[in-house]
């Protein structure tokens, strides 16, 4: 005779709307990093870079010095979606993924492959419109006149008045 055990349901955790926007910055560069690598098996690709142009630019210490501060952007949204104050961070988010989508589009702008960079793109796309989505949506909660905000910006108990 078996006894058969009852069958779990897997706990649904919520997920902290700052762990949504950090994992959704860190796949946005993850494909802004596999399209530019994918890039460079388009036929010619290698052969412009290797003659110093890069899409209709001239190679040159300000083009390299442009192209990393604008991927440093995001990047860096990773880390702030994380550690930023609620408020602040939600402007952050809501102002560079808007700002983004336009960068984003302009990377399809005269390519030949357009299936694969409209694909690249449209990914993108989508997730900055779940940055956009998580963002704005940032769940609010009523002042409680018995919590404070620590140095941590963790909420804590204010202690007893006498």
């Amino acid at each position: 005779m078996s006894t058969r055990q009852p069958t779990l349901t897997l706990a649904d955790q919520p997920i902290p709307v700052r762990a949504k926007l950090a994992a959704a910055w860190t796949s946005l560069m993850f494909l802004y990093a596999y399209v530019d690598i994918l890039n460079f098996f388009t036929p010619g690709v290698v052969d412009d870079i290797l003659d110093g142009r890069v899409f209709e630019f001239d190679l040159s210490q300000t083009f390299s010095t442009a192209a990393l501060t604008l991927m440093a952007i995001p990047s860096l949204m990773v880390v702030l979606s994380m550690t930023l104050p609620a408020r602040v961070n939600r402007i952050a988010n809501l102002t560079v993924a808007a700002l983004f989508v336009p960068v984003t589009v302009f990377n399809v702008a005269g390519e030949s492959w357009l299936f694969f960079y409209g694909l690249g793109v449209v990914l993108e796309v989508v997730l900055l419109a779940l940055i956009l989505r998580y963002a704005w949506t940032w769940p609010r909660t009523a002042p409680s006149a018995r919590m404070v905000t620590g140095p941590d910006r963790e909420t804590v108990r204010a202690p007893h008045q006498a």
